[in-house]
């Protein structure tokens, strides 16, 4: 008998833990369907930031004063822009024709940085026929002003300010820059998060030496990057009250089983289906159907964090005990 792949992210029901993250091939309906067809069990749509959002409305908010000025009273004719729908228009189109379409869960994503009046357009998200909200928080704190705890409240009052304005799961995508990753997560939890997506995968900039320019330098990740989320899921896995997603680093059949080991909900992939195409998809679902009929393991859902550092038989070796063992064991020569 086949094992019951079936996974349960943000309390929806996926048909197996395979994820596709936002990418370039989630930016239009027949994308979306493309990836549904292969197989995958939830959609992640390309960000929207809120700068984009924020120029938006002041371009509208200009426009509509535009003139105004020639008489003051004409101002009291205008809806305030709290109260005026300037949202991106193509995006919600988006959300409502990928929920036409598609029969799997529809997750669009905010990338934000600031709580603000931005934040209103998650209910908009909700009501366009979103199934889940994916915060995807990017914030650089270079102001040497900005202390750590400084830092952490922002992360905490902007996932308030979503998850209490909609009724649908809020997951969260964060960095794994913080101190004390762990009370972060339950805080974020306690905050209003339903999910944490682990981990953010920033692009860094170089310098492009004959032009003299600073440029940003995008590279797709490998299956050697998984470990950092895989050794953070399984030291969150039964300490927080948040379904875990793992992404970065994904690949193989082998990779998702890990991270699903670790005690990820699922996994999600950009890299793998940018290098190999939709049709990858099977080959993962297929790659991990196979092994756990093969370890009689009957479905998804019991073999979920059974190697977690709860569940293993070294807890250890997620810690620093596993970083002396890594020393002491390598037997590479020195050139």
């Amino acid at each position: 008998m086949s094992a019951d792949l079936r996974s349960r992210y943000l309390g929806l029901e996926l048909k197996n833990p395979i994820v596709a993250a936002a990418s370039p091939m989630t930016n239009s309906v027949e994308g979306l369907k493309r990836l549904e067809d292969a197989g995958i069990a939830a959609v992640v749509l390309p960000s929207l930031f809120e700068e984009q959002i924020e120029h938006e409305e002041m371009a509208t908010h200009n426009l509509m004063l535009s003139g105004a000025e020639l008489s003051p009273e004409a101002r009291g004719f205008f809806p305030e822009m709290q109260n005026y729908n300037s949202g991106p228009g193509n995006y919600l189109k988006l959300i409502g024709e990928a929920k036409k379409t598609l029969s799997v869960p529809v997750i669009p994503s905010l990338n934000g940085f600031t709580p603000g009046g931005w934040t209103r357009i998650a209910r908009q998200l909700e009501e366009a026929g979103a199934d889940a909200i994916e915060l995807n928080i990017y914030f650089l704190a270079t102001d040497p002003e900005n202390s750590g705890s400084d830092v952490e409240q922002r992360y905490v009052d902007l996932v308030g300010s979503v998850s209490s304005i909609v009724s649908i799961p809020v997951a969260v995508k964060v960095s794994p820059y913080f101190s004390a990753m762990a009370n972060m997560a339950v805080r974020l939890a306690l905050a209003g998060a339903s999910g944490l997506v682990l981990f953010n995968r920033f692009v860094q900039p170089d310098i492009l030496l004959d032009e003299l320019e600073v440029a940003p330098h995008l590279v797709l990740s490998t299956s050697d990057e998984l470990r950092l989320a895989l050794r953070w899921i399984a030291l969150l896995r039964g300490r927080v009250r948040a379904s875990l997603a793992a992404t970065g680093g994904a690949h193989t059949p082998e990779d998702v089983l890990k991270l699903l080991l670790a005690g990820a909900d699922c996994v999600m992939i950009a890299s793998s289906l940018l290098r190999q195409g939709p049709a990858h998809v099977a080959t993962l679902v297929t790659g991990v159907e196979k092994w756990m009929t093969a370890r009689e393991y009957a479905s998804v859902e019991q073999m979920k964090g059974s190697l977690s550092q709860q569940a293993c038989p070294d807890p250890a070796a997620f810690e620093r005990n596993n970083y002396m063992k890594a020393l002491i064991s390598y037997t590479g020569e020195i050139v």
